[in-house]
C-alpha cells in the first residue's frame, strides 16, 4: 500500500541528512514533495534522482518569504499543500556555556535562533492557509535534547525545548483544521552544522567515537541512522494518524527508561 499517494509535502533541510532520508521515503510512498534548502549541491542530486516528483528551492528558512516561495511552488505544481516538515537546524556542537566568550555566546544565540525556531514559526504561519483547505498537518523535527540534558550545549537544548513548546501551542491552537506534531530523534549518525561562531570552542570527535558514544547513551545499545526514524514521519504524514495532534514521537533508542545506571 502506497501511504502518501497524492499527498503534497513541503520539507525544509530536504537535501541532507535525516530530512534526505525522509524526502526519499515520501516519494517512495506516492508523494510529491517540495523542498526548500541552502545546499545546490544537494538540491541537484535530489532533482536528477527523483525528477518530475520534487521540487528544489534554494532559500534559507530565517528569510519567511522563501517559505512562501516555496509554498507558492507547491500548490501552483501540485495544486495543493498537505503536510509541512520542518526540518532544517544546526547545532552547538556540545560547546561548554562557561567556556564560551560573551560575544561568541550572543552571536551563537542569534544565529542558532534565527534557523532552529525563527525557520519553524515562518514555515508554520507560511504554511497554515494552505493546510486549513486540506486537513493537513505539520511535522518538526525535534530531539531527544528537549527532553532530556547532554544532547548538546545549551544553545541546542533550549532551542529543541523552544520547538515542542511551538508545536504543542500550535496544535492546540490550529484544532480542529490542522494536527502538529514532532518526530524527537536521539542521537544520529548524521552531519549536524556546527554554527561558526561556537567552532573554536568545540572539539572534533571522529565517527568511531561518535558511534560508541551513541551505543552507551540509550537502552537499546544502537547508533541511529537517519533511515531509522524514517517510519514515524511516515505515520504523523498520513491519513493513519488523524488523531494524533500536539505529541511527540521518540525516536531515540529508548532513552526515557534507561534508569539511574
Amino acid at each position: 500500500m502506497i501511504q502518501l499517494k497524492e499527498k503534497s509535502i513541503y520539507i525544509t533541510g530536504g537535501a541532507s541528512g535525516i530530512g534526505k532520508a525522509v524526502t526519499e521515503a515520501f516519494i517512495e510512498e506516492g508523494a510529491v514533495v517540495t523542498i526548500l534548502d541552502k545546499s545546490v549541491e544537494g538540491l541537484n542530486q535530489l532533482k536528477k534522482r527523483f525528477g518530475e516528483a520534487v521540487q528544489c528551492i534554494e532559500g534559507d528558512v530565517t528569510v519567511y518569504n522563501d517559505h512562501v516561495r516555496a509554498v507558492s511552488a507547491a500548490t501552483e505544481t501540485f495544486g495543493k499543500l498537505d503536510v509541512f516538515v520542518a526540518n532544517a537546524g544546526v547545532f552547538d556542537g556540545f560547546a561548554k556555556f562557561k567556556d564560551v566568550t560573551p560575544d561568541a555566546m550572543s552571536a551563537a544565540y542569534d544565529l542558532l535562533f534565527d534557523i532552529n525556531v525563527k525557520g519553524y514559526f515562518n514555515g508554520a504561519k507560511a504554511t497554515v492557509n494552505e493546510l486549513e483547505r486540506t486537513g493537513g498537518n505539520m511535522i518538526f523535527t525535534v530531539s531527544s535534547a528537549g527532553f532530556y540534558p547532554d544532547g548538546g550545549g545549551v544553545w541546542y537544548t533550549a532551542s529543541k525545548h523552544a520547538q515542542i513548546g511551538l508545536m504543542r501551542q500550535l496544535a492546540f491552537e490550529f484544532a480542529p483544521d490542522v494536527r502538529v506534531n514532532a518526530v524527537a530523534p536521539g542521537g544520529t549518525l548524521t552531519a549536524l552544522h556546527v554554527i561558526p561562531p561556537l567552532q573554536p570552542f568545540v572539539k572534533s570527535v571522529d565517527n568511531e567515537t561518535k558511534e560508541k558514544s551513541i551505543k552507551t547513551r540509550n537502552p537499546l545499545q544502537i547508533a541511529m541512522t537517519s533511515e531509522d526514524h524514517v517510519a514515524a514521519y511516515l505515520l504523523l504524514a498520513s491519513n493513519n494518524s488523524r488523531a494524533i495532534t500536539g505529541e511527540v514521537i521518540s525516536s531515540d533508542g529508548g532513552l526515557s527508561v534507561r534508569g539511574l545506571g
